[in-house]
């Protein structure tokens, strides 16, 4: 692996999170909160460290494969390293590990969070927290691959490193249009949803923040009640819509606003839709039969809209809440712990095991009954018409027992820590997913703020793997990751 790339790709990715934070200080600016040096600071160090690291380590071979792998797992470090500072800088948070948390935790979309009163921040830092769930929903090296075309061949390894999902699809030849069509969707969807919010009656601070943080699946609010501040129903079904949209493939986003709709005709569309509506259905129905509503017309309603809005939060990671769910009944709190283990569509912003690889996960199981009842047949499994090749089921199977490995060893890590079993449970589940509140001592009203910094670093680890779908970040811990053989060994830094 090549660390002149590495450094390069990553001083780049610094300049853009400064302009991210100059940004943020012109917000803090304008309210007079007492943030805006801080902000000011932590943006002229992220700025003159990227800067420097770029300039010195230019290049211009293409990059290769562990090259990939290594910028976007470095990169992602790194960002969320610089975007404590202003944490620290604006004295919001005084301890490294708790700053670098909520750092990571914006970035990777998860949503958790050490602040326990969210609304006594200044607005300029509150801003800083959106924005970091904004870049880190679609991708900062897609935003990167969009208006720098001069990564070339290499761009599409970063793409594939970083964008979620077994397969990677292009929306036109060249990876940059791609990219570029990419970050056009989301940004539309996000103004939509600005202008929604403000019809709503929402302030233009509150619409802007709470789109950035919806439509990166990612869960961070102003308020300390979440989105169960606005005690409105019609910001409740606009934040569901937008949490739906989010959850799904953006290609799909593009081709319907290029009037191909293709939605009804995806396998994996109808099988996330099919899910949240089924969940929804089964969580209202608990919640009724067993007394936590009433059965009023009005109450029908509200467990109706309770349960559609925590199913969408939750499996599409993004972790807002209009009602604590750890007051229902067990069988919804018990379907709820099981969502946190799906996510959303491949190529969405949700976070999770994702939609298609559970779909083929079921499909597989129903290969293998069959294999047993005709053991000479020949079985492969299917998708929308289109058979499934080896390789990829192989890469899906794979991955869902890493995953699982991953979330036994983080329960585990944790508990042994000094974390009670079901607090594990919910806040590994949650960090590896990128959700946000767990359950337990994490649950939807709780926090992570009284865990100390050895729980807070595991979950940190956790919440970066998660969003970069596992194999970037395990890939640096193989020996191969560091060989130098061929051009990698002569284009090394020097």
């Amino acid at each position: 692996m090549s660390l002149r790339h590495v450094v390069n790709v990553v001083g780049l990715l610094l300049v853009v999170v400064a302009i991210a934070m100059a940004l943020s200080t012109a917000v803090a600016l304008w309210y007079g909160d007492g943030d805006a040096l801080g902000l000011a600071l932590s943006t002229v160090i992220s700025a003159a460290v990227g800067f420097v690291a770029y300039r010195l380590t230019r290049f211009r071979d293409d990059i290769g494969s562990k090259e990939g792998y290594g910028i976007v797992a470095f990169a992602w470090s790194t960002i969320g390293v610089f975007g404590a500072l202003p944490y620290l800088l604006t004295g919001s948070l005084g301890s490294i590990p708790a700053a670098v948390f909520e750092s990571i935790s914006g970035f990777t979309t998860t949503g958790a969070t050490v602040f326990s009163d969210i609304e006594s921040l200044p607005r300029g830092v509150l801003f800083w927290r959106s924005i970091t769930q904004w870049l880190g929903g679609m991708g900062i090296i897609v935003l990167v691959i969009a208006v720098l075309p001069y990564l070339g061949v290499g761009g599409m390894q970063l793409f594939r490193a970083e964008v979620p999902g077994p397969t990677t699809e292009r929306l036109r030849p060249r990876i940059t249009q791609t990219a570029k069509l990419l970050w056009f969707v989301y940004l539309g969807l996000t103004t939509a949803q600005v202008v929604l919010y403000l019809f709503g009656g929402l302030s233009l601070y509150d619409a802007v923040n709470h789109a950035f943080t919806t439509l990166a699946t990612g869960g961070f609010s102003t308020k300390n009640a979440s989105i169960a501040a606005f005690d409105s129903a019609y910001v409740h079904y606009v934040t569901i819509v937008f949490m739906y949209l989010a959850g799904v493939n953006f290609a799909l986003h593009f081709r319907a606003v290029s009037g191909r709709p293709p939605y009804l005709r995806e396998p994996e569309w109808r099988f996330y839709t099919g899910l949240i509506l089924a969940s929804s259905l089964a969580i209202a129905l608990v919640n009724l039969t067993s007394g936590s509503y009433g059965w009023g017309l009005g109450e029908l309603e509200r467990a109706g809209r309770d349960a559609l809005f925590q199913v969408v939060s939750i499996v599409t990671t993004t972790g807002y809440i209009t009602a604590d769910y750890e007051l229902w009944a067990p069988g919804a709190v018990a379907l709820i712990l099981a969502l946190m283990l799906t996510g959303g569509m491949a190529g969405s912003t949700g976070g999770g095991i994702k939609s298609i690889r559970i779909l083929l996960i079921l499909k597989h199981m129903g290969i293998q009954i069959r294999r047993h009842l005709h053991p000479r047949g020949i079985f492969l499994a299917s998708v929308g018409g289109r058979k499934v090749k080896e390789e990829i089921m192989d890469d899906v199977l794979g991955f869902v027992l890493l995953y699982g490995m991953l979330a036994v060893a983080g329960i585990v890590g944790l508990a042994l820590l000094g974390v009670d079993a079901y607090t594990s449970i919910g806040a590994v589940l949650s960090s590896l997913g990128n959700i946000g509140p767990g359950v337990g001592e994490v649950g939807a009203v709780d926090n992570y703020g009284w865990m100390s910094g050895g729980e807070l670093g595991l979950l940190t680890l956790l919440m970066l793997v998660g969003r970069l779908e596992l194999y970037t970040v395990v890939l640096l811990f193989h020996p191969e990751m560091w060989t130098r053989t061929g051009r990698t060994a002569r284009s090394g830094l020097r």
